[in-house]
């Protein structure tokens, strides 16, 4: 037989699944499954670990406000601004490769990070250590999808859902853990806390290179296409001319380059749009294919993901703000209160693919139900137990908002890359993480700025109480669209 493989491809975004007559695809065995996850836990737990170790960094390098939410916003700029094209890269290269310059490369930013001399070296290894992780990160998806079918695919898919939600809960937990517990060393001294959050994952990656190297099959796409370069350098100025001043203006006190960048983000917004646009009516394929838009689980999947990413980053920082210089919660103490909601999410998304599986989509509704209930206990919560709250008070809000969670998310990232075909899973998994991502930062970004600048006039317990309502709110848009989702989950 020749050693050419038949297949079956169209260029549309509804085309068929790449099908090999002659011999199987490569395939993800299950320590290959568990390496790719943990490549897609590291970004993420590095995304929040970093909130429970703001106060010791600002006490340390005298950071500043400013330089507090650029140590934060850093890492997210590059990380939802570069995401798309390190899924393109790893669709020409070769997505096992990315994966392991990406795990490497993560693994050398985070040791700058945590030997970092100063705040404004941090911030740069903040920003190459979100460049690494979005090297990194979209392989996963696209292996996932270029490497596994059917029952075992929508089991994978279910993995990595859980597994976005728990980092983005366990990164906290971590982070307040390591910062109490790091020891006072005679060269890192008090700064051996923050400094740990960071080091630790030099080892998991190191870990991590071995494992890929062995049990991660190499994949790519069949009709590799060369860089968007108009559509990167777009897609580039529209994240940084909506999320650079509304991270950094509050901070900065409104300059006016924050006004006249957020004057411009609607205009690169159109422009890019354009681009891509005319990009794939000419036969071209652009960064993000306007065709990949039109299938109808991936449009709606997004819509949901938006609300969703925004409450719950924005939430994720208030709270660690809030219980550490409002309720004066120790790093250890304001990471552990996260448990709740970490342990819930993971009952939940276990119970996940069997629900799934009997109700479809409807799983989402009610985890966002279930998510509104939490939220609207915590916020009572905190109205009525506040300065003399502690993590027990805090206990059944965050377990039921951390169920809720784990019942939507999981299944959102299901539906959104369900009918997305092989061949442009790196570019179908970019752009659902660039959309995570970058509504996540906008989220720090939009609920921190409001609790911020609420707290000192009406005081932590009003202003974390307004947050949390409108984080209820997200939850409402988020529980409303979900009524819009395809009924049966691939």
């Amino acid at each position: 037989m020749s050693e050419s493989s038949v297949r079956t491809t169209t260029a549309s975004a509804t085309a068929s699944p790449v099908v090999r007559h002659d011999h199987p695809g490569p395939v993800l065995g299950t320590l290959g499954l568990f390496t790719v996850l943990l490549g897609a836990a590291l970004p993420l737990i590095d995304f929040f670990i970093v909130n429970v170790a703001l106060p010791t960094i600002d006490h340390d390098l005298a950071a500043g406000p400013a330089l507090l939410e650029l140590v934060v916003a850093g890492y997210g700029l590059a990380y939802a601004v570069l995401l798309v094209l390190g899924g393109r890269l790893g669709d020409m290269a070769g997505r096992r490769r990315l994966f392991l310059v990406g795990i490497a490369a993560f693994g050398l930013t985070s040791l700058a990070c945590g030997l970092a001399p100063d705040a404004w070296s941090l911030v740069g290894a903040r920003v190459a250590q979100g460049a690494s992780a979005a090297l990194m990160l979209p392989q996963v998806l696209a292996t996932i999808q270029a490497a596994t079918s059917g029952h075992r695919r929508a089991r994978a898919m279910s993995l990595y859902g859980a597994t976005a939600g728990l980092s983005m809960v366990a990164g906290q937990i971590l982070g307040g853990a390591l910062v109490a517990a790091a020891p006072m060393s005679s060269v890192f001294g008090e700064s051996a806390g923050w400094r740990s959050v960071f080091l630790v994952n030099v080892p998991v990656a190191a870990v991590g290179l071995v494992l890929a190297a062995r049990t991660v099959p190499e994949t790519r796409s069949d009709r590799p296409a060369p860089v968007d370069v108009p559509g990167t350098l777009l897609l580039a100025v529209s994240l940084l001319t909506l999320l650079a001043p509304l991270t950094e203006g509050r901070a900065a006190g409104w300059p006016l380059w924050t006004w006249v960048s957020l004057a411009l983000f609607p205009f690169a917004a159109a422009a890019f749009y354009r681009v891509e646009r005319r990009a794939d009516r000419r036969g071209l394929i652009p960064l993000v294919p306007p065709s990949l838009l039109r299938l109808e689980s991936l449009r709606r999947g997004l819509a949901l993901v938006v609300p969703f990413s925004v409450g719950f980053g924005g939430f994720m920082f208030v709270i660690a703000v809030a219980l550490q210089q409002g309720l004066k919660l120790g790093p250890a103490q304001s990471g552990l209160s996260m448990a709740p909601m970490a342990v819930a999410f993971f009952v939940a998304s276990l119970a996940g693919p069997r629900l799934v599986r009997r109700y479809g989509s409807r799983v989402v509704t009610a985890g966002g139900l279930i998510q509104a209930v939490g939220v609207a206990v915590l916020a009572l919560t905190v109205w009525r137990g506040w300065p003399d709250l502690g993590m027990a008070g805090l206990m059944p809000g965050m377990a039921v908002a951390g169920f809720g969670q784990g019942l939507q998310l999981p299944v959102i990232f299901r539906i959104i890359l369900s009918d997305v075909p092989p061949e442009r899973a790196g570019v179908g998994g970019g752009v659902m993480t660039t959309t995570q991502q970058a509504t996540l930062t906008l989220g720090v970004a939009t609920l921190g700025s409001l609790f911020l600048a609420l707290a000192p006039g009406s005081g932590m317990r009003d202003a974390l109480v307004v947050t949390l309502l409108v984080q209820l709110a997200a939850v409402a848009l988020t529980t409303a669209l979900s009524l819009r989702l395809p009924r049966t989950v691939g």
